[in-house]
């Protein structure tokens, strides 16, 4: 499981305050608590308390703040292409990328796919277009079909591709976690090399009362379906230790006695 930590995001209040003072501690200290927690890259999202037009500039101080701490993959989390761009160019080659995110929209799918394939980045598409959020098992795997088919157009592997059903907070749509473990189990048959298929996990709970106890169970659903990557909180430790040992139940790891040391021992 390929897990993007969640927590450099300027609605928090450590980064906001971080981001306010121009103080890079709190970003550094974030990033290697996700690290240690057993993130395999790092989400990077401006917020949105930051005024539009300093938005890019504070992505590239996120971004360069972040690169002196790891080496480690980071996902430009912003629905404006201008501000993704700002932090890969911050990135500067130092560390891989990741576009988070693109929408099915095919205008928008075009040009995050352009800047996908010129920066050698990988890209985050979602289950969403000019209709709204695809409610469907079969409306997604259009979208899916959508998305895989302008990676190919741009010379960009499928695998180098992370589709995103968009899971929906579970008390206004009580049947829509059902439809994203379907729709997980079809999408990795969409193409050969497979995408890659992730989720924002926290927006399942978002309202609700047992937050981590609705997000470890469905995580564990989605990887026997499929799932193999997920964006989330990896300082929640009974969340990473589910899904440690729902890695080594789908055979995904070797079994031990401390298995569960081992894998964080191998971050």
């Amino acid at each position: 499981m390929f897990v993007i930590g969640e927590r450099i995001n300027g609605m928090f209040k450590d980064i906001g305050d971080g981001i306010a003072a121009k103080d890079v501690k709190p970003v550094h200290a974030m990033a290697e608590k996700q690290l240690a927690g057993g993130a395999d890259a790092l989400d990077i999202n401006v917020g949105t308390r930051v005024p539009k037009e300093e938005r890019g500039e504070v992505m590239k101080w996120l971004v360069e703040a972040t690169c002196e701490v790891t080496d480690k993959p980071l996902s430009i989390d912003n629905p404006s292409i201008d501000i993704v761009r700002a932090g890969i160019e911050a990135a500067d080659g130092k560390v891989k990328t990741i576009i988070n995110s693109t929408t099915g929209q095919q205008d928008k799918l075009d040009a995050f796919m352009k800047l996908a394939a010129d920066t050698g980045s990988s890209i985050i598409g979602l289950a969403i277009d000019e209709n709204g959020v695809a409610s469907t098992a079969d409306a997604k795997l259009e979208i899916g079909m959508r998305t895989i088919a302008a990676a190919m157009e741009v010379g960009l592997s499928p695998d180098e591709v992370y589709l995103d059903p968009i899971v929906l907070p579970v008390n206004c749509d009580q049947a829509a976690p059902m439809i994203v473990l379907e729709t997980v189990a079809q999408f990795k048959m969409l193409s050969d090399p497979a995408p890659h298929i992730v989720v924002g996990l926290s927006n399942l709970s978002q309202g609700a009362l047992e937050r981590s106890l609705i997000n470890k169970i469905f995580l564990t659903m989605a990887m026997a379906a499929g799932l193999d990557a997920s964006i989330h909180d990896p300082l929640d430790e009974e969340l990473m230790n589910s899904m440690i040992t729902a890695e080594v139940l789908l055979n995904n790891t070797i079994y031990s006695n401390s298995y569960i040391q081992a894998y964080r021992q191998s971050k």
